[in-house]
């Protein structure tokens, strides 16, 4: 490899398989993952869901409105090409991940989360190099890459909206309506605040959702 890509990684271990976790600049991502060419494709021939434009602008005011508490989670990755793993003397499991800049690096999950991101950096220049987790996997194929975004998707598990208000600091209704069931003893004892619809038996009147 003549060109390379230089990640200080830790090192971990799936099902036999080794993979690595990187913390990469805001500011590299349109360089390892440019303009989706898998828009155009069928379905079954790319290993991604098409994306959702109108996502977008909403994660992107998200982080630009939130500059000082906004939050994500990794990014999943995989590798099409040559790379090498250099452990550090100290621990095996921490090193430095070199991937040839004739590699592709293909999203397997958070292609919104890496678009709005881009799309943030535009109008907030300052966010460059502020980082996010990457999770890079060797690249086995359509068939694997396909299963990857399979399994992180479909074994996810959504929130219940209950517990998104329950929770949400940021919208101004939901927290007036915490505080009113909260002043109120009746509401507070009759409100389930985790479940959106009530079971046959439930002792709960209402749902905070």
């Amino acid at each position: 490899m003549d060109f390379v890509y230089r990640f200080p990684v830790v090192r971990g271990l799936q099902a036999g398989t080794e993979y690595y976790i990187a913390m990469v600049p805001l500011k590299m991502l349109s360089k390892l993952f440019p303009v989706d060419e898998e828009e155009f494709v069928l379905p079954e021939y790319r290993a991604q869901r098409k994306l959702n434009e109108a996502r977008i602008p909403i994660i992107s005011k998200y982080i630009l409105d939130n500059r000082d508490s906004y939050v994500f989670s990794a990014l999943a990755a995989s590798i099409d090409g040559m790379f090498s793993y250099e452990p550090s003397s100290q621990n095996a499991d921490i090193g430095v991940l070199e991937v040839s800049m004739d590699a592709h690096f293909l999203i397997n999950d958070g292609q919104h989360r890496k678009s709005a991101i881009l799309a943030a950096l535009k109008e907030d220049p300052s966010l460059e190099e502020e980082t996010i987790s990457i999770v890079f996997y060797s690249d086995q194929g359509l068939k694997r890459s396909q299963q990857i975004f399979t399994d992180l998707n479909k074994n996810a598990v959504k929130t219940s909206n209950s517990i998104s208000e329950l929770y949400d600091s940021r919208d101004e209704i939901a927290v007036v309506t915490r505080n009113v069931i909260w002043n109120i003893e009746f509401l507070n004892t009759y409100t389930d605040k985790e479940k959106d619809i009530l079971g046959k038996y439930s002792s709960s009147l209402f749902t905070l959702n």
